[in-house]
């Protein structure tokens, strides 16, 4: 009986000792939940661009000499047929001299060959009377007559003598107006790499200078073929030209971040793949009226993609497994995973195609470690001042 007694009371004492062992379960965890709204959306694809002006002309020298005169400076904004360079005229205007020389003498035997015409032609007048009424003989008429032609031909080549001295000073005085080197357009002046006392010529392949047109300036970018057909399947419009047409504005970003005031249109697209490196390049064309951009700046092309009355919840409130995504819907205060299908990734926000209907309530963030079938206490927070509250990590 005492033994009884003595095994009861272990058996007592242990079943209190596990009582006071085992964990406390834990209450339903606060979590920030929101309801799934409906927003108009705009997102943005961006591709790194390069700038140049609407017109770039490289300017170089028609003739061979050394410059003597540099009379612009870079960056200097010109005007069509503004000098930018002298070059050495010593012996083009020797050349000039004599050149106008040889007209002068040339016009000199027109003088004499006009003179010989006017005789021989006066000869041949005095004898064709005479031989007419049988005075003289046919034969020396003939001979006067070869003479009045033989007189003529000099005469024509001391006209084509003339010609050709005429011809040889323009030249020269084309060559000494070469000799000035003026600006092709109007533009910014680019790099000065030659300098005074440089012998260039038109065969030189480093040129003068540059000059920019960045009235206007030009972005290019590239797509890779898979974004190309993407995009051609998302514009409006039959053909290609259509759609160019019909696309939206784009912005561009600067190098240090900021937006450039002004809006662009894509105006062109080349025509093939380059093979080379498997892109299509385009062209955007904006105004630089008051000359911010530069040939050879960089930026960013931002393109623009609305979402009209698209479902949204906060990035926060979406987790990944295995490539699916999922989303903590809360049905009687009950964490359940649903798998959702995004479309886009915005401003903090994830873009839901399905797997979610406006108006469900989702938990919105802290959803690490949370499992479902979780019981919680929903701890209502506004969409905006959650995704807004969320900054970016550089």
């Amino acid at each position: 009986m005492t033994n009884k007694l003595i095994i009861l009371s272990i058996a007592a004492f242990s079943l209190t000792a596990c009582k006071k062992e085992a964990p406390k379960q834990d209450g339903p965890k606060p979590y920030p939940v929101v309801s799934v709204e409906a927003k108009n959306v705009v997102g943005y694809q961006t591709f790194p661009a390069t700038i140049q002006g609407r017109v770039n002309n490289d300017v170089r020298a028609k003739i061979q000499g050394y410059i003597t005169q540099v009379l612009v400076d870079e960056g200097q904004y010109v005007t069509k047929g503004q000098p930018l360079f002298r070059l050495e005229t010593n012996i083009l205007n020797e050349n000039a001299a004599a050149a106008k020389a040889g007209i002068g003498a040339a016009q000199s035997n027109i003088a004499a060959a006009q003179a010989a015409v006017n005789a021989a032609q006066v000869e041949v007048n005095k004898l064709k009377p005479l031989v007419a009424k049988n005075i003289i003989s046919n034969v020396q008429l003939q001979t006067a007559q070869a003479d009045l032609a033989k007189a003529q031909a000099q005469l024509q080549q001391a006209v084509a003598s003339k010609q050709q001295a005429t011809a040889n000073y323009k030249g020269v005085e084309a060559n000494i107006e070469y000799s000035v080197i003026r600006a092709p357009i109007s533009g910014v002046v680019g790099k000065l790499p030659l300098k005074v006392g440089s012998l260039v010529g038109p065969t030189d392949q480093t040129p003068l200078t540059t000059i920019s047109d960045t009235s206007q300036i030009f972005a290019y970018f590239s797509m890779n073929e898979k974004e190309y057909f993407d995009f051609l399947e998302k514009s409006v419009g039959a053909s290609v030209p259509e759609k160019i047409k019909n696309l939206p504005m784009v912005e561009l970003q600067l190098a240090n971040g900021s937006l450039y005031p002004e809006k662009g249109r894509i105006e062109a697209i080349t025509g093939q793949i380059d093979p080379t490196t498997g892109t299509i390049q385009f062209r955007v064309g904006f105004s630089n009226a008051q000359k911010l951009l530069s040939n050879g700046n960089s930026g960013t092309i931002r393109f623009p993609q609305r979402y009209d009355n698209v479902l949204v919840v906060p990035e926060s409130a979406t987790y990944e497994q295995q490539g699916i995504v999922y989303v903590y819907k809360v049905e009687k205060d009950t964490a359940k995973n649903v798998v959702v299908d995004v479309i886009e990734r915005i401003d903090n926000m994830a873009l839901i195609k399905s797997g979610v209907n406006k108006g469900e309530t989702v938990i919105a963030a802290g959803i690490g470690g949370l499992k479902p079938g979780t019981a919680i206490i929903k701890k209502p927070v506004k969409m905006d001042s959650l995704v807004q509250s969320i900054k970016p990590k550089f």
